[in-house]
């Protein structure tokens, strides 16, 4: 009988991960034995997405996967993301696994960042969706069955309308023009609810959308201004 090497999916809710593990668990080359997802400690919502730990929960026992969640401080700087991943990797590491699979399609600067803070372990970074084009992803995304939401956009790029919308054939089709059809560059965000997947849908409501904005320090030293259209992710 042949072993197949252990591994961890960094999840964010979304669909682009929520691809990559369908995508992976049909290959059937790992043994993905955890959800591995980022949340803020006060909050109580993934980092990436804003998603309630509740429905990151219903996420991974609809899948049949277990969650392994990392706190994060809250405003945190990268030294405390480091920690927190830190630990996380040598509790893993000490399981036997040796793959940690991500969903990324093309940021190289995110992937060399990951590469670089996984090799120290021995882990493996293993990215299924790399090197295809944003257009190729999303036809394949189109293709899977798979039912997500949108619940986050940046403003300057899509308006309000977006949010609570299904991401289908005809909004890809009518996206503006720009708009990476992926959300790559963080044009929006989704939560990934239902299709093959999932043993059964995971029931969520979304709250009213309202818009914010945060201040970013940029690298020339300059801040900079931007804001979201955000709705509030709920249990039913």
């Amino acid at each position: 009988m042949v072993t197949r090497p252990k591994a961890v999916f960094n999840w964010s809710g979304g669909k682009d991960s929520a691809l990559a593990l369908l995508e992976t668990l049909r290959s059937g080359v790992f043994d993905v034995v955890a959800l591995l997802t980022t949340v803020n400690r006060d909050s109580r919502r993934s980092t990436m997405h804003a998603i309630p730990e509740p429905i990151l929960q219903a996420q991974a026992d609809s899948i049949g996967i277990p969650l392994h969640v990392v706190d994060l401080t809250p405003a945190g700087d990268m030294a405390d993301y480091d920690a927190a991943m830190r630990r996380a990797v040598e509790r893993f590491r000490a399981e036997g696994v040796t793959h940690f699979i991500f969903g990324d399609i093309f940021l190289h600067d995110v992937r060399r960042y990951r590469e670089q803070q996984l090799a120290p372990y021995g882990m493996t970074v293993v990215e299924p969706l790399w090197g295809y084009r944003p257009e190729e992803v999303v036809e394949r995304f189109l293709g899977s069955g798979l039912d997500t939401v949108i619940v986050t956009t940046w403003a300057e790029k899509l308006g309000r309308e977006y949010i609570g919308r299904r991401i289908d054939r005809r909004l890809i089709d009518g996206l503006p023009e720009g708009v990476d059809p992926c959300g790559e560059n963080g044009e929006y965000h989704t939560l990934c609810y239902g299709g093959p997947l999932f043993s059964r849908p995971v029931p969520f409501a979304l709250g009213e959308p309202f818009l914010f904005s945060h201040e970013v320090g940029m690298e020339d030293g300059s801040r900079q201004t931007f804001s979201y259209w955000f709705a509030d992710i709920r249990t039913e």
